[in-house]
Order: C-alpha cells, then sequence, then structure tokens
C-alpha cells in the first residue's frame, strides 16, 4: 500500500510531461505538415535518373 504513496505522483508527473512534451511539439509546427512526408516517398530525387537509362 505504501507504493501507491510513490506511485501516483510518479504517475501523475509522467502525464504532465507527456503533456508539456506535445503541447511544445505542437508549438514549433511538429504537425503542420502531415501529408508531406507520406507523398515525398513517392517522388525520386534524383534528376538523373529521370532522363532515362544510360
Amino acid at each position: 500500500m505504501n507504493g501507491f504513496l510513490y506511485l501516483i505522483p510518479i504517475a501523475l508527473g509522467m502525464g504532465v510531461a507527456g503533456l508539456i512534451a506535445f503541447l511544445w511539439s505542437l508549438k514549433n509546427g511538429q504537425y503542420e505538415d502531415l501529408e508531406g512526408a507520406a507523398e515525398r516517398i513517392l517522388f525520386d530525387d534524383d534528376e538523373n535518373e529521370a532522363d532515362g537509362p544510360h
């Protein structure tokens, strides 16, 4: 039973730390371009291959 006296504040502290980390990432624009990374994988960055095989 004494373990709960330690575990509850630790759990609440970890929850607050997670919330602060989420709000920080939201403020710094981590969720601005959700489609960009998903679409970027479809395009080839190497322009030499677009000319055809040599």
